[in-house]
């Protein structure tokens, strides 16, 4: 449950900042008659996401077990290639986030009401299908039948939204910088696991080979369904008998993407403050990259 946890705190973050930032700017600007056309975006964005989760859940179910396999397989290494880009886009492009929405923002406003609407629908809506596709493939490698893998999502999309609401009121100081290097170094652990397992599914669909070949088998040292065993399931996709595939696919993943993620980016420390105003006037900085 953990890692779903996590997937719903950063992706749904950064979501909560795009937001916070999209409608800061508007009342500090006196544009309040642009606030509508704003959530009706956002709105727009959320239930088109929600609706993509529902058709991969429901639609999948009517398919035979190989093409099930086939497609879970599939959309999980395309969610991790999706998360894996944006981890390091956000790492990137964060210290300039705030005046990148800024200059949409003013585009929009000179455009009129329907240029609104599409801006916070884009800003979020790819955010949210990111989401909803890695969250998707995250439960599919991890679920065990239960709630759990849900009720992760739920609890982490529902503290961003908390954070978020916090970042706008002025009321938390947080260093996003190094809360987003923390948290996409966990989220590139959670991506291993899940494209190993996406390899597992299709090798069980044919696809590809190797099915019967385990790297090893401690199934009987770690049962799968013990409290540890589940443990390691839920936080990092463990699996106790993953073929050499699998096993291959994760080390190299893992071991390449943390060593480029983690490299130096030459970002100065103490740089950058998030600033937001609120409806009173009050403002509030955080320290981060994301300004």
């Amino acid at each position: 449950m953990f890692s779903n946890y996590l997937i719903g705190l950063r992706e749904g973050l950064e979501a909560s900042l795009v937001v916070c930032i999209l409608i800061a700017y508007l009342v500090k600007t006196g544009r309040r008659d642009a606030l509508k056309p704003i959530w009706i975006g956002i709105a727009v964005a959320v239930a088109l996401a929600m609706g993509f989760g529902c058709a991969l859940e429901f639609g999948s179910q009517e398919l035979t077990f190989q093409a099930q396999e086939a497609l879970g397989g599939s959309l999980s290494i395309v969610a991790v290639g999706l998360v894996t880009w944006m981890v390091f886009w956000m790492r990137r492009t964060a210290r300039h986030l705030k005046s990148e929405l800024h200059n949409r923002l003013d585009a929009a406003l000179a455009m009129g009401t329907g240029a609104l609407v599409a801006t916070a629908f884009l800003a979020v809506g790819r955010e949210g299908l990111e989401t909803a596709l890695f969250v998707w493939a995250s439960v599919h490698a991890a679920s065990d039948g239960t709630p759990r893998p849900l009720i992760g999502v739920a609890l982490g999309l529902a503290s961003a939204v908390l954070l978020g609401w916090l970042f706008y009121r002025g009321a938390l100081r947080i260093n996003l910088a190094k809360f987003f290097t923390w948290t996409g170094g966990m989220l590139v652990v959670v991506a291993a696991g899940v494209l190993a397992y996406g390899f597992h599914d299709l090798q069980e669909a044919d696809w590809l080979p190797g099915l019967t070949n385990l790297a090893f088998d401690i199934s009987g040292t770690i049962p799968p369904d013990s409290w540890y065993g589940t443990l390691l399931k839920g936080v990092f996709n463990f699996q106790p008998d993953p073929t050499v595939l699998q096993i291959t696919v994760w080390a190299l993943y893992l071991v390449l993407t943390l060593a480029v993620f983690l490299a130096p980016v030459g970002f100065a420390s103490g740089k950058g403050k998030v600033k937001v105003t609120d409806e009173q006037g009050s403002r509030g900085s955080q320290p981060s990259n994301a300004s």
